[in-house]
């Protein structure tokens, strides 16, 4: 990644000594073992898998050791195991561990000039002489030889294309190396650059990729392609970091971002375009570099928004070096950021995260947990590259205060060490969580009220972590809540207090947070008796204060156990959270309603279950008030009331009367009143006078017959005037391979219908059928159902009036021409009811059934049915289905599709 000018210039500064001389014998030291002997170089695929990589037992994911292929050690009950599904577990990291040490021995070799580093890191590139030899097919997310996703495919081929581009530079790179390398960067390159997923963290990775790849062609046009592209690197910064400086998706994808982000800029400097010229671009850079620490939890932890790990501490290497580099790129711009190194320097400070396995960063694998603080001397071979030779002097100080992350809709107040956020704002994507209006207090030491961010994407509990019950967010109608944008009404901090409110629907939370305590007020509007639920997940060991006992209630929900409802007098409930070391957290809850507890999964990876509060309420205009107290001492609170529309919290120090007013907030306290507002307008969404790719609705018809058909799996009985076409490249949804045509795989459907329901013939024509045996073990592969990768078809239905549709996944059995029907989750399918059977043909097979959806009644005349029949295809050997024809159109990928369908892109059938 430098010059061979600047390799001389940075080998002067090594040999200089200090902080990179240290981190040069650091990094000499670490690679000891791999210049010793040869790794093992994995001669599989990876594969993605819900049940390899993780112990039987507990389901805890097992220790990656790069020097043991076959046996593998779970870190919790120190079992070994080992299997296929494990190994193909062990070389996704194994790849990726592989080329970051090449670049790792390669920077050794070039700056050290250490002919042994320069060597070992040339094998390993040679290892990869048989690429092309992986298949290209099972994936998860785009296509891949190596991986089962593209954007590891580009982690690994950046730092692949590293070592490569350092050797050359330094004269060390074998002529029959180089034509190693040159094959597998343009067969690497193509699958990546056809796997274009626009604004995405994964895409900053495919554009760092290709703009090293560009640099090892010394390809012109590929590097301005990837570096101006729509979705190439300065659209990520410009569009993918918002003006607060926070990544789209949450601060779990801002890191993995920005590392990104930061790896494809020098590679576009390589080509010779500096991007921090430009005032815009460095300004971006520069509160990229800030979010993280503005949103940190006092603990140095980030807050596991979103589908993020929970509890990992930005003193983790890979992040440290985020901070070293972009502050480094950032001293010759106006805005230097300077007051980061300060807070840089107090990450250095905090104690010693354990070593942690990243897709972007296995430096750490296989040590052992870390005594000590990290220093300068514990980073990788980037920062060597890059970094300043010493930390600069007499920079600004680092204070955040309270502050509102306007991208985010992420208001922080802070007080000393007490954080408090209220989460607002856009649901952020694919990885944004039901979860708006969450609320996170961190407060003397304790997380008193977290957020446990995802676990394991191919695990059932993701469904859980995701859901409105995991976190403290408000719930209607004991349903998560739907997918849409929470808006921050109202942010200020004035003094000791600060205050903040948002709304989600004809929800609205306010949170004043005090000297002492803070003040919460969740609101329901409305003239309908509605059913109001708000989780509060609360850490240490609960004391219920108040009299009363618990007894038997339900929360309908897969996860909940144990629930328990507490029978008291209608007056405050008053709890008390007990941390460690005499912390601990007054709760006064104070509403009509019920307080529930119940037990649930704990912290993503723990196997033990966490015990958590609901308080539940059914009614018009309803209002749930609390206040949260923590303390090291004697709590302050004596009371809290609520009189008509005011609240009232006694204290110590007297009464503070809190009133919402018509511009915001205000405190009667006894030392004066405190006026909060803040009001905060709300752009305009843009709307384009002429929106170029509005979809326009694929239509067809649904014929009335008289008796039913035969549903014997032919087409006996059906009127087949109006058949339906699934025949056409842009109908098809492909995993690595394009359509191959009508004459491969296409489909014909006829709809029917009469008065007790729908009837539905498919005839698929394919080669070779892949019905599914019932009696199949599951396949374990992630969260989807099984009969995805099946032969079979997916439809759905929304009647006339309705705005929920039904949908069902409906599989060829092995038994007797049976079906195998699965209602799709998230549809209206109470009350539905599916019949029929199918048979082979000589051209593929057919499905003939009878669906009655929910809420069914005639249509009327010239009435309109929303309607979708996806029809999915299997292959020989493949694992996973290789695509799927969409009758409604829209073509692109299958991946992570599962059973659902966008409602908004239903057809529309006709009904005569």
């Amino acid at each position: 990644m430098l010059t061979a000018d600047e390799l001389e210039s940075r080998r002067e500064e090594i040999n200089a000594g200090g902080d990179l001389g240290r981190l040069y014998e650091r990094l000499l030291q670490r690679a000891g073992p791999v210049l010793e002997r040869m790794p093992p170089v994995p001669d599989t695929k990876a594969l993605l898998t819900a049940n390899g990589g993780v112990c039987p037992e507990d389901g805890t994911r097992l220790e990656f050791n790069p020097w043991s292929p076959r046996d593998h050690r779970c870190p919790r009950c120190e079992r070994q195991f080992s299997g296929a599904r494990h190994d193909a577990a062990w070389a996704h990291y194994q790849h990726l561990w592989l080329a970051e040490r090449a670049a790792h021995l390669a920077t050794l070799g070039v700056l050290g000039e250490r002919d042994n580093a320069a060597r070992r890191a040339e094998q390993l590139l040679q290892a990869y002489r048989s690429y092309s030899e992986f298949p290209n097919r099972d994936n998860v997310l785009g296509p891949s030889r190596l991986f089962f996703s593209t954007y590891l495919e580009s982690i690994w081929l950046g730092n692949y294309l590293t070592a490569a581009i350092l050797l050359r530079e330094a004269g060390r790179l074998g002529e029959d190396t180089a034509e190693i390398v040159a094959s597998i960067a343009d067969e690497s390159a193509a699958l990546i650059g056809e796997f274009d997923e626009g604004l995405s963290n994964r895409q900053t990775w495919h554009n760092a990729a290709l703009a090293s790849v560009a640099v090892w062609f010394e390809d012109e046009e590929l590097a301005t392609r990837v570096i101006e592209g729509p979705s190439g690197i300065v659209a990520h910064l410009l569009h993918g970091f918002g003006a607060d400086g926070m990544w789209f998706e949450g601060d779990n994808y801002h890191l993995f971002a920005l590392r990104g982000q930061l790896l494809a800029m020098r590679w576009a400097q390589q080509a010779g375009v500096s991007m921090l010229a430009d005032p815009r671009l460095s300004e971006r850079v520069a509160a990229a570099l800030r979010a993280p620490a503005l949103t940190a939890l006092p603990d140095f932890t980030f807050p596991a928004r979103k589908d993020s790990r929970f509890g990992v501490s930005l003193a983790q290497p890979m992040y440290l070096e985020l901070w070293e580099v972009g502050l480094a790129r950032l001293r010759e711009t106006e805005d230097t950021a300077d007051e980061l190194w300060d807070w840089l320097g107090r990450l250095y400070l905090s104690p010693a995260p354990p070593a942690q396995t990243f897709d972007s960063y296995l430096q750490e694998a296989g040590e052992a947990a870390p005594l000590h603080p990290r220093t300068r001397a514990d980073l990788s071979w980037w920062p060597l590259l890059e970094m300043l030779p010493s930390v600069p002097e007499q920079t600004p100080a680092w204070s955040p205060g309270s502050t509102f992350l306007e991208g985010q809709g992420l208001a922080v107040l802070r007080r000393g060490n007490r954080y408090v956020s209220l989460e607002c704002g856009p649901l952020g994507g694919g990885h944004g969580h039901a979860d708006r209006l969450n609320l996170l207090v961190h407060a003397e030491g304790e997380y008193w009220l977290p957020d446990f961010g995802t676990g394991s994407y191919v695990a059932r509990d993701l469904f859980w972590y995701r859901s409105t019950l995991a976190h403290n967010a408000p719930r209607l109608g004991g349903e998560s809540q739907p997918t849409g944008d929470a808006v921050c009404d109202n942010f200020e901090h004035s003094g000791e207090w600060a205050w903040t409110r948002g709304h989600f629907g004809e929800l609205t939370r306010s949170i004043v947070a005090g000297p002492s305590y803070i003040l919460d007020v969740v609101e329901l509007a409305g003239a309908d008796d509605r059913l109001l639920e708000l989780p509060l997940h609360l850490s240490g060991a609960v004391e219920v204060q108040s009299l009363g006992r618990w007894e038997p209630d339900d929360v309908p929900d897969e996860f909940v156990r144990q629930v328990e409802r507490l029978g008291h007098e209608p007056a405050p409930v008053v709890l008390r959270a007990c941390g460690e070391a005499g912390v601990s957290l007054g709760v006064h809850l104070v509403a009509d309603g019920d307080l529930l507890r119940a037990i649930g999964p704990g912290a993503p990876g723990s196997s033990e279950p966490r015990s958590f509060l609901i308080r539940r309420a059914r009614g018009q205009n309803l209002r749930f008030v609390t206040v949260l107290e923590p303390s090291r001492g004697q709590p302050l609170i004596g009371a809290v009331r609520v009189i008509d529309s005011a609240i009232e919290v006694e204290t110590m120090a007297g009464v503070d009367r809190h009133l919402a007013t018509v511009e915001g907030w205000e405190v009667r306290t006894p030392s004066g009143v405190v006026r909060l507002r803040g009001g905060r307008q709300q752009p305009r969404a843009f709307q384009p006078l002429v929106q170029l790719d509005r979809p326009v609705p694929t239509r067809g018809i649904a014929v009335q017959i008289g008796d039913p058909p035969e549903l014997n799996g032919t087409t006996d009985g059906f009127d087949p005037s109006e058949p339906l076409q699934l025949d056409h490249d842009d109908q098809y949804r492909r995993s690595e391979d394009p359509y191959a045509g009508p004459e491969e795989f296409s489909a014909q459907a006829y709809v029917n219908w009469n008065d007790d329901g729908l009837y539905l013939a498919v005839q698929v024509f394919k080669a070779d059928v892949h019905p599914r045996d019932p009696s199949t073990p599951p396949l374990q592969l992630d969260n989807e159902p099984d009969e995805i990768h099946a032969d079979g078809i997916q439809v759905y239905v929304r009647l006339p009036g309705q705005e929920t549709m039904s949908g069902w996944l409906i599989v060829p059995s092995t038994v007797n021409g049976e079906l195998i029907v699965r209602p799709v989750s998230n549809c209206m399918n109470e009350g539905a009811r599916v019949s029929g059977s199918w048979q082979p043909t000589g051209q593929g097979y057919t499905v003939t059934a009878a669906i009655v959806p929910a809420g069914w009644t005639p249509p009327g005349p010239e009435e309109e049915v929303g309607f979708d029949l996806l029809v999915n295809q299997t292959v020989p050997g493949r694992m996973r289905r290789a695509g799927q024809l969409v009758w409604s159109g829209g073509g692109g990928w299958v991946w992570l599709r599962g059973d659902r369908q966008d409602p908004g892109r239903l057809g529309i059938l006709e009904v005569r």
